[in-house]
């Protein structure tokens, strides 16, 4: 499908990109099978290149392509003898597929039981990140595959389990109650954070970013924001632009790493950080604030500062203190640490890295052995810090951060060529 809009085919690329999940949501609802859905999306863009030309762009393209596209499915379905014993087994039967409402508030509401569907916990973790980009985001399985370092046979696996397990355990195709809705909530925000992380810092490969999944990542959450203006829709949306505000300073001209204490600000982008700040104002506002809401008014605060030296790292360590105290992790702590040694001295943040290790948590986290490096070349003790860069590369798969580690290690040589 992706391909028929390729190469400037204006208005049906522009009318594509802008509303065909929307649309495939909707085909779900109507025709209550993802591959029936697939099929009618196709089949309504295919009649549209027909017609449009002719007859013009209708008013409503939205709606024009869900009535096409569900009168095409009923067609296929009527001339199709495989059907004809079994079909009772779809919504046609009984009248709703003719007569469900196709207007734009249902539409929307389609969207968001496409989410959920995607989303829901009986899923498995990496079937709900893959479901997700295929079928909210309209990613092919290949794309999918080249994002997360895999294989497309593996994803198309990983999605048709999916779309079995949806099927055979009747997940419901609806928005959860308002009950449901906080634990519910969760996983699909967990979901968009994880799409996100891994196109701002990529876990392999060749390049400290992804753009493409950053840049789904932040449709999906204007998309939820839109639909669902909860405070942590709000606060993880208002995350992700803050941290997206940074990304051309995040990356020398060679691609290489710029940590953010040497990056250049006047490369970061004020209007983005001017919309994320203002949803962290309205996430707090609409309270009480979540785990999201708290990171993102952590990057606030670094977006504020005029400099490295000027950032308010007693702020930083108190949001930190309270992202502990309502979603406590040995990762939380890590950052907190990290603040503490900036505000207290190198000392006392490595104090909070080794009881951390002590306990046997974060050991195989290169982010633990990285900062604890970095603390331990900031006091001079540079044969524990050499030894803690060695284990933080054997925990890398980043191409650029093993680079900045190689350097970070070749620093610490007492002598040139030691």
């Amino acid at each position: 499908m992706e391909n028929l809009w390729k190469g400037g085919q204006s208005p049906f690329e522009a009318v594509y990109r802008r509303e065909s999940r929307r649309v495939f949501a909707t085909l779900i609802r109507l025709l209550g099978d993802f591959d029936l859905a697939e099929e009618a999306l196709h089949d309504a863009f295919v009649a549209a290149m027909e017609q449009w030309p002719k007859d013009g762009v209708p008013d409503n393209p939205r709606a024009w392509l869900v009535s096409t596209g569900r009168f095409q499915a009923i067609d296929a379905i009527r001339k199709r003898s495989r059907f004809e014993k079994s079909i009772a087994d779809f919504p046609i039967s009984d009248g709703s597929i003719i007569d469900s409402p196709i207007d734009d508030r249902s539409i929307d509401d389609d969207s968001l039981r496409l989410i959920f569907t995607c989303c829901h916990p009986a899923l498995s973790p990496d079937a709900r990140v893959a479901l997700t980009l295929r079928e909210m985001c309209g990613l092919t399985t290949e794309e999918i595959a080249r994002a997360f370092f895999t294989t497309a046979p593996t994803i198309a696996q990983r999605i048709v389990r999916a779309k079995s397990k949806i099927r055979d355990a009747r997940i419901p195709y609806q928005v959860p109650s308002r009950d449901e809705l906080p634990a519910r909530l969760d996983t699909v925000l967990h979901v968009v954070y994880l799409v996100f992380n891994e196109g701002y810092s990529a876990s392999s490969g060749d390049s400290v970013t992804r753009a493409d999944l950053s840049g789904e990542a932040l449709r999906l959450g204007r998309l939820i924001v839109e639909l669902l203006p909860e405070p942590e829709c709000l606060g993880l949306l208002a995350m992700m632009l803050l941290h997206e505000s940074r990304r051309s300073a995040r990356t020398a001209d060679d691609g290489e790493i710029v940590l953010l204490a040497d990056q250049d600000r006047s490369k970061w982008d004020r209007a983005v950080i001017a919309e994320g700040l203002a949803l962290v104002d309205r996430a707090i506002a609409a309270g009480p604030a979540g785990p999201f809401t708290l990171q993102a008014a952590i990057l606030g605060v670094h977006a504020q500062a005029p400099d490295a030296v000027a950032t308010n790292w007693d702020d930083i360590t108190g949001l930190y203190s309270l992202l502990q105290q309502i979603d406590p992790s040995p990762i939380v702590e890590l950052n907190r640490a990290v603040a503490v040694a900036m505000r207290d001295g190198a000392g006392a943040g490595l104090a909070i890295i080794d009881a951390i290790l002590a306990r046997g948590e974060l050991t195989d986290y290169q982010f633990a052995h990285s900062a604890r490096a970095d603390l331990l070349r900031r006091l001079d003790r540079r044969d524990e810090a050499r030894a803690a860069y060695i284990r933080a590369l054997a925990l890398t798969s980043q191409q650029p951060e093993i680079r900045f580690l190689n350097r970070r290690l070749a620093s610490l040589s007492s002598e040139p060529g030691d």
